[in-house]
């Protein structure tokens, strides 16, 4: 690890250091003037860049700011929960949104479309021209499959590019960049012939970069060594020089074996050999059984058991010009291979403007592919706050689950009526999925993608959040409980009129009452247009929030339709309107594999929790008048089917003439609460403080 001063953050040398990358007079020329953090985070990494990497990094052409109202605003909670890049819990790519849109051929169309995922568009334009490039594409298939076939053999032209700036590119990479310009015609030629302004500007943009290519081939032998210093990069004729170097070489061995012939027959020893070592350089070999043969010119080099190793003044001369030409041709190649490459190191800029387009094309049939295959259709995008998805798909699941048997939905929201849905029914029946593939789809959508549906209306968010699940932060000494409210909190001070919010069973780490006053709260909070007024998905298994529909504005209940089957349950998987009665826990837990006898128990505490708290309501009741027989309570006198009044339960003590009832208000508590129920105000209470003060005089009549 590496540690710097406070001086790497000093204004004016993060200021100095990126005018003199980008050969500028003033960071005003870069349009930089109003970002005064982006110019010390820039500045300063430049500056680390350089201390470590010992380079003058001539691959970094091009600073571009990052604005906030250019893209939707995706914060780690909802990346990590809608699974963009990689799943939530095995950390991998397979089961994420970006598994199933990448189809790309090469590495620069894979990185671009991870950004087009993290990054989504907030501009109408920019999302319609991406969508006709996709849309062109999958309508034309043959010219899909041309163009696909032209991409796929392209190598990764910002990485070698790279390498070169680096001056660490060897002979195969040079090779690697010649293969893939060699495509560059035909792809122009083929996306010239497109009609969407995507591919007319690609078309424009995309430099052939014939020359680098000619350079290259003029050059670089097909298949040259991976080290730079073994020879054998150039090609013959390429360079005059090299090529006498490289004849030398050649009749150098000539010579070599017409001396041997000539000393073998002139001493008559017929094993004499000439060979080489890198000690010894070259020699004659003459073995023990010849030794009495070798003429009186041969010097000894070296003994060895069975043989004797001799030199002579012509072997040496010719050592010397064999070996000193293949040094020299070794030399001369490595150097003619560095010019080259630094004379391509000169075209940066074109090679990764000319990356980037290859990367686009590559996205857009990656899209389009995909959409074909999946049955993808093009969303209408809106900028009147309506969000309408008729039989939407979760892009992930659906290819997850084999045999195609998703389940579609439909989702209507809007900015006025129809604000927040609250979605209920039983575990595992399918809320989490149907809540996060409308986020999905929007996401999709404002990435120029087509989306899983039928028919889509998408309007513009600037932001999704979520809320779904939640684990302990042990390190931090968080809780549960504390994580999600975290995250609620979030939720609330950043969300936006425009912004889409996925919340999923608030409340549930504390009690009961507390747990539902929290999500009746945060309902409230969201709806309030003066607060946020959001698009809201809000699932949850406080059935009592259901009672929201018709009293806050704006508030729609949905739920998971059930099949009940004697004891057991079917999924239907069908969002419908309307809200459930019931929450099936028991039956999930069945659906889970819990032990027979644990379910059976619990079926008898449901039975004996809900009898008890007939016979508390009831005897709550009593106190205030009623008489319980049975499950069910009547007032003396009382109208079947009617509702009692409050003069008919306080009478006098109430200034209300009391009726003909005999009602005992011997009760101090109960006297407390029936008087202040009378003296409230319903109209000033908002819903949170009606449930607290339904829990205190709860409480109250509970003392005794």
């Amino acid at each position: 690890m590496s540690y710097y001063g406070t001086s790497l953050f000093d204004d004016s040398n993060c200021y100095n250091v990126i005018c003199r990358h980008f050969h500028v007079s003033s960071i005003g020329k870069l349009g930089l003037s109003e970002y005064s953090d982006g110019i010390i985070s820039a500045g300063a990494l430049l500056t680390y860049l350089y201390d470590t990497q010992k380079n003058g990094m001539r691959h970094i052409t091009e600073i571009v700011p990052y604005s906030n109202g250019k893209f939707m605003i995706l914060d780690n909670v909802a990346r990590r929960n809608l699974e963009l890049v990689r799943t939530m819990w095995n950390k991998e790519k397979k089961g994420s949104l970006l598994w199933v849109l990448d189809s790309c051929k090469t590495a620069m169309g894979a990185r671009l479309l991870r950004s087009y995922i993290e990054q989504p568009l907030m501009d109408k334009k920019e999302i319609l021209y991406r969508q006709d490039a996709v849309c062109e594409l999958k309508d034309r298939y043959s010219d899909r499959q041309e163009l696909i076939e032209y991409i796929a053999p392209i190598y990764d032209l910002e990485r070698l590019i790279g390498k070169i700036s680096y001056r660490s590119a060897n002979p195969r990479d040079l090779i690697a960049l010649k293969n893939s310009l060699v495509m560059l015609p035909a792809i122009k030629n083929l996306i010239s012939a497109f009609d969407s302004q995507a591919f007319k500007d690609c078309a424009e943009k995309l430099d052939t970069l014939e020359d680098i290519y000619k350079i290259i081939d003029d050059a670089i032998n097909e298949d040259p060594p991976i080290m730079l210093r073994e020879g054998g990069i150039l090609k013959e004729g390429y360079l005059a020089e090299a090529d006498t170097l490289r004849s030398a070489g050649t009749e150098g061995k000539n010579w070599l074996a017409a001396l041997e012939a000539e000393e073998r027959e002139k001493t008559g020893i017929k094993g004499l050999k000439i060979k080489f070592n890198k000690v010894f350089g070259y020699y004659f070999e003459v073995t023990n059984s010849f030794k009495n043969m070798v003429p009186d010119y041969f010097e000894r080099k070296q003994t060895l058991v069975g043989a004797e190793r001799y030199t002579m003044p012509r072997l040496k001369e010719l050592e010397g010009i064999i070996l000193g030409a293949d040094d020299k041709l070794n030399a001369l190649e490595y150097e003619e291979f560095c010019r080259i490459r630094d004379t391509i190191g000169g075209e940066i800029a074109r090679v990764q403007k000319t990356a980037h387009m290859i990367a686009r094309l590559d996205v857009f049939c990656s899209l389009a592919e995909v959409a074909e295959k999946n049955g993808y259709i093009r969303p209408d995008i809106n900028e009147k706050g309506i969000l309408k998805i008729k039989d939407g798909r979760h892009p992930v699941v659906e290819k997850m689950i084999e045999g195609g048997l998703f389940v579609p939905n439909d989702v209507d929201l809007n900015d006025s009526e129809k604000r927040i849905s609250i979605i209920t029914g039983p575990n595992m029946a399918g809320k989490s999925t149907y809540m996060r593939q409308t986020a999905l789809i929007v996401l999709m959508a404002q990435m120029g993608s087509l989306v899983p549906a039928s028919k889509a209306d998408i309007c513009i968010c600037d932001r999704i959040f979520t809320r779904v699940g939640a684990s302990d932060d042990l390190a931090s000494g968080q809780s549960t409980f504390m994580v999600e409210m975290n995250e609620v909190a979030g939720i609330l001070k950043n969300a936006t009129r425009k912004s889409l919010i996925i919340l999923d069973e608030i409340g549930r780490g504390t009690s009961t009452y507390d747990g539902m006053a929290i999500a009746w709260a945060v309902v409230e909070y969201i709806s309030d247009k003066r607060q946020i007024g959001a698009k809201t998905l809000f699932a949850t298994h406080y059935h009592e929030l259901t009672e929201l529909e018709g009293t806050i504005d704006g508030v729609q209940n949905h739920c998971i339709a059930v099949k009940e089957q004697g004891e057991n349950i079917v999924f239907l998987r069908k969002i419908v309107k309307g809200g459930a009665d019931k929450s099936y826990g028991i039956q999930v837990a069945k659906l889970a594999g819990v032990p027979e006898k644990v379910l059976q128990r619990a079926k008898e505490l449901v039975s004996q929790l809900s009898d008890s708290d007939i016979a508390k309501y009831a005897a709550d009741a009593t106190r205030a008048g009623f008489l319980w027989k049975g499950n069910n309570a009547k007032k003396k006198n009382a109208v079947p089917g009617g509702q009692m009044s409050l003069g008919d339960i306080c009478g006098e003590e109430c200034g209300i003439a009391k009726t003909d009832i005999d009602i005992d208000l011997g009760d101090d508590n109960a006297r407390k609460v029936v008087k202040e129920l009378y003296d409230i105000d319903p109209s000033v209470l908002t819903p949170l403080e009606a449930l607290t003060k339904v829990y205190e005089w709860k409480k109250a009549l509970n003392k005794d």
